[in-house]
């Protein structure tokens, strides 16, 4: 197995083929494996927001990617969710590592979480971005 930094779970606008960071993703990381890990998944308009909830019987279901330069690529990566101390606060997403379920195992991934109330959000009960069953 690679080291745990090498590893991002996607569940959003970065798997929609016609987002330019989608393109950079595909540039920069290789497929893994589907995943998926507890939560909730909303509608917060222009993109999901996701959270990460231990004891929820809801998933949130994307994509695990193996980054090939993950400072270089988390960096531009945190940029685009804006993530950081240079970013406007409270950060819109945060960055953090979580075990995401995957046919065969658990893999660490980085993931970005929604970092501000959801209340007022559609759920997206489905736990998919791309099927919104609100």
């Amino acid at each position: 197995m690679r080291k745990a930094g090498s590893y991002l779970f996607v569940y959003g606008t970065l798997l929609d083929q016609e987002n330019e960071f989608s393109v950079y993703l595909a540039q920069n990381c290789s497929f893994y494996a589907k995943g998926r890990f507890k939560g909730a998944l909303f509608d917060a308009g222009a993109y999901p927001a996701a959270i990460f909830l231990s004891d929820s019987s809801g998933y949130v279901y994307g994509k695990i990617f193996i980054i090939n330069t993950p400072n270089e690529v988390l960096k531009q990566l945190d940029d685009y969710e804006g993530y950081g101390t240079d970013q406007e606060q409270p950060n819109l997403f945060i960055r953090k590592r979580i075990n995401i379920e995957t046919a065969k195992n658990l893999i660490p991934c980085w993931v970005y979480l929604y970092n501000l109330p959801v209340d007022g959000l559609l759920p997206i009960t489905s736990g998919n971005y791309f099927i919104k069953n609100l």
